[in-house]
C-alpha cells in the first residue's frame, strides 16, 4: 500500500463506505491489512480533524453499537447521521444484516 501511514490507509477504506451502509472496527482493520488494527481504526477516528469529510459515523462495533453507547451525546449523533442515510436500527443497534457493507477486499 506504499508508503501511506496507517491512518491514511484507514481513511481511505472508511471513505469507501458506501452513503447507507456501515462497517465495523475490525473489518476496517483487515482492509487496511492488518485485522488486528480495530483499536488503531478507534484511534484513527479520534484523530480525524473537526469538519473533516471523513464518514466517521459510518463506522461502528460488530454487533452494530454506535460510538459511546447510543444514549451517549457522541452515539446519538452518529445515529441522527446514520438515519439521515436511512440505515435501519434494531433495539438501538445499526441492522448489520441488512446495512452492513460488503467489500471484502481494498
Amino acid at each position: 500500500m506504499g508508503d501511506k501511514t496507517a491512518f491514511e490507509m484507514i481513511y481511505d477504506i472508511i471513505c469507501q463506505i458506501p452513503e447507507g451502509k456501515v462497517a465495523t472496527y475490525g473489518q476496517i482493520a483487515a482492509l487496511a491489512g492488518n485485522r488486528r488494527w480495530a483499536r488503531v481504526v478507534g484511534y484513527a477516528l479520534h484523530a480525524i480533524p473537526h469538519g473533516s469529510a471523513i464518514p466517521w459515523h459510518r463506522v461502528v462495533k460488530k454487533n452494530g453499537e454506535v460510538f459511546g453507547g447510543a444514549e451517549s451525546s457522541g452515539g446519538k449523533y452518529q445515529t441522527e447521521l446514520l438515519k439521515k442515510e436511512n440505515v435501519g436500527f434494531v433495539d438501538g443497534y445499526v441492522d448489520m444484516e441488512h446495512y452492513q457493507w460488503k467489500k471484502l477486499t481494498f
